[in-house]
């Protein structure tokens, strides 16, 4: 479990691409990893499978994991945001995070607007319809709040998000350009919600 809150921006080592998953080395000054422990990579719950103690750590990333983020398309030398597993003694500064992303988001703006940042997101309408004002979205594992949600005419939802000095500048959102892909994980609670009241709704 996570909340949302980046602890490291780390940069990629290395891919390797083998059949339909692939290998992922990521820099890290962590200097006390264990093998196995779970690590959110742009928002991605990730298995620590290698570690060379305060250089970097390696990843197995599986076929449902390429498909449904934004790891596949990862380079040498790209920037990701890093964090770690929450302790049950840590304050959840963020909201409940998984690590288990539904899909990928666009980004279609990002507008400064003073020192911070607006910046608007066109989403599946699968998951726009778990997004609400001022409730919590997941973006590349960063713990946000959303301004706005506007349904589109082509099954889309745009939803905006202001961006405080300290997130743009210690996550990478700040490297994200207009078309990129970002990596959602909406409210699991939401999800909880929706799946009880399934029985109780009319047909």
């Amino acid at each position: 479990m996570f909340s949302g809150i980046i602890e490291r921006l780390e940069r990629v080592k290395a891919v390797s691409h083998k059949d339909q998953t692939l290998v992922l080395v990521v820099e890290t000054v962590f200097d006390d990893l264990e093998l196995g422990e779970s690590i959110a990579v742009n928002g991605v719950c990730l298995t620590v499978t290698e570690y060379t103690q305060g250089q970097s750590a390696t990843f197995f990333v599986s076929s449902e994991t390429i498909e449904r983020t934004n790891l596949g398309v990862l380079a040498a030398a790209d920037v990701v945001n890093l964090e770690r597993a929450v302790r049950l003694e840590t304050r959840l500064s963020g909201h409940l995070v998984q690590g288990h992303v539904d899909g990928m988001a666009t980004l279609t703006s990002a507008t400064p607007d003073g020192e911070q940042y607006l910046l608007e997101f066109s989403v599946p309408a699968n998951l726009g319809r778990y997004c609400v004002e001022k409730g919590s979205i997941t973006l590349n594992g960063i713990s946000l709040t959303l301004n706005s949600v506007t349904p589109d005419q082509d099954q889309t939802c745009s939803i905006t998000i202001t961006i405080i000095p300290h997130t743009w500048e210690n996550t990478n959102l700040h490297a994200v350009r207009n078309g990129d892909k970002i990596n959602v994980e909406i409210d699991i609670i939401a999800k909880y919600v929706e799946t009880l009241c399934q029985p109780y709704l009319k047909p």
